[in-house]
């Protein structure tokens, strides 16, 4: 009863080896890896933090048995750090 019209598209109803339906198939292809690409960055941010903030645990209780020098982000040397430390030449030594 209902006209041919009404039929659905050739994507869904017969041609599957069509045009439309392989540009279809690339684009759902393509929306998958962009959401396997999000999520596998949020995963590595989050086991970043994690790495981080055990290398801080370690560095702060002076775990020296499991903290590994390699890994441990470099130190910044600015002013403030050279002067606290007696390098900036003002004649004054902290350690005493």
């Amino acid at each position: 009863m209902a006209p041919r019209a009404a039929l659905a598209c050739p994507v869904c109803f017969g041609q599957s080896d069509s045009p439309l339906a392989k540009a279809m198939n690339l684009g759902i292809l393509a929306m998958l890896v962009v959401v396997a690409g999000v999520l596998a960055s949020f995963a590595s941010f989050f086991i970043y933090l994690s790495r981080r903030a055990r290398l801080a645990d370690q560095s702060a209780t002076g775990d020296a048995s499991t903290f590994d020098a390699s890994r441990a982000p470099p130190r910044r040397r600015g002013p403030l750090n050279a002067e606290l430390s007696g390098d900036a030449g003002s004649g004054i030594d902290p350690r005493r």
